[in-house]
């Protein structure tokens, strides 16, 4: 599929719901492949000059949710995911450590040279500090074009050896009425259920939760675990997201590359055994007690991981 057709498809007038489960699956694959087109070309197009604004993109991704709706999450579970980022650019991974050392990006990117092959030696060629914000969300599905965000965590702490998480969020999102007799998907990991949900407008038809974490986001850099997830459902949920980040206004930091690149042990255990996952770092680190489990519920797992990247970094000697 090339860009016209994929304007032409995220342009189109939404088909009626009444198609059998082969056309949904043919429309669903469609309009997949639209918004890959649709977000590359994005992505590599120089701010003010794409030939499309990113509210089409976003109206198709509404689209494409109502579609899997009706072919039913369960089916599409083992289904690769098609708009979900496997990592972030490196430019940002050099961003982040630069934003939180006060320095140019271009003194981090020296150390860390080609292929970021020792991003970890400059991790901890100078201190960290400032504030950051730990987000976290749990969601229907792990492609942002087919699921629903139903919980968003999110609080401060100052990179500090001393500092505590303060001025905590938490919030419940919610998703179609049929899911009322049909049950959260993908409950049996973050144990949310219809009457956490019930009530709670979908993060799309909230306007007023988008502009207050997006705000957020503006002033401090943010932290999640796997942090190419949230950018990946953060491009397709929050309005305005996609432009600030383009234009330097939004700093990501991933904390699960902190894990890999910081702490020595990670290169040294069995691949199998997942040692960059919050849980098994938190264990190794003290801040998970043997036999406790990380929660899956947004705030629980920020508090987590603030705690486990502060106890990483003390021992680092990383903090001014």
């Amino acid at each position: 599929m090339d860009l016209s057709q994929a304007i032409d498809c995220a342009s189109a007038l939404a088909l009626p719901f009444f198609l059998d489960e082969a056309a949904l699956t043919a429309e669903r694959q469609k309009n997949e492949e639209a918004l890959k087109v649709l977000l590359d070309t994005w992505k590599n197009t120089p701010a003010g000059a794409e030939p499309f604004g990113f509210d089409l993109v976003l109206g198709l991704a509404d689209r494409n949710r109502g579609i899997c709706d009706l072919i039913g999450a369960d089916k599409l579970r083992d289904v690769s995911p098609s708009c979900l980022a496997r990592k972030l650019a490196d430019a940002n991974l050099v961003h982040a450590v630069a934003h939180m050392q006060h320095r140019p990006d271009a003194e981090v990117a020296a150390i860390a040279g080609p292929g970021l092959d020792d991003l970890n030696i400059a991790y901890v060629d100078a201190p960290v500090s400032g504030m950051v914000m730990g987000i976290d969300i749990e969601t229907t599905d792990r492609d942002p074009a087919r699921g629903y965000v139903v919980n968003i965590g999110l609080e401060f702490m100052d990179l500090a050896a001393d500092a505590k998480p303060h001025d905590a969020f938490a919030g419940y999102c919610g998703i179609p009425d049929m899911y009322a007799e049909k049950g959260v998907p993908l409950e049996f990991i973050h144990h949310i259920t219809w009457d956490d949900l019930k009530d709670c407008a979908p993060l799309r038809q909230n306007p007023q939760m988008q502009k207050a974490i997006l705000a957020a986001m503006c002033a401090y850099p943010y932290m999640a675990h796997n942090a190419a997830f949230e950018d990946s459902w953060f491009m397709l949920n929050i309005a305005g997201y996609a432009e600030a980040r383009k234009v330097g206004k939004i700093c990501i930091i991933d904390s699960r590359d902190i894990c890999r690149r910081v702490d020595p042990e990670v290169r040294t255990l069995p691949r199998e055994s997942r040692p960059a996952t919050l849980e098994n770092w938190a264990r190794r680190r003290g801040t998970l007690a043997v036999g406790e489990s990380e929660v899956h519920l947004g705030l629980d797992d920020v508090e987590l991981m603030l705690r486990t990247v502060q106890a990483e970094f003390a021992e680092r000697n990383m903090f001014r």
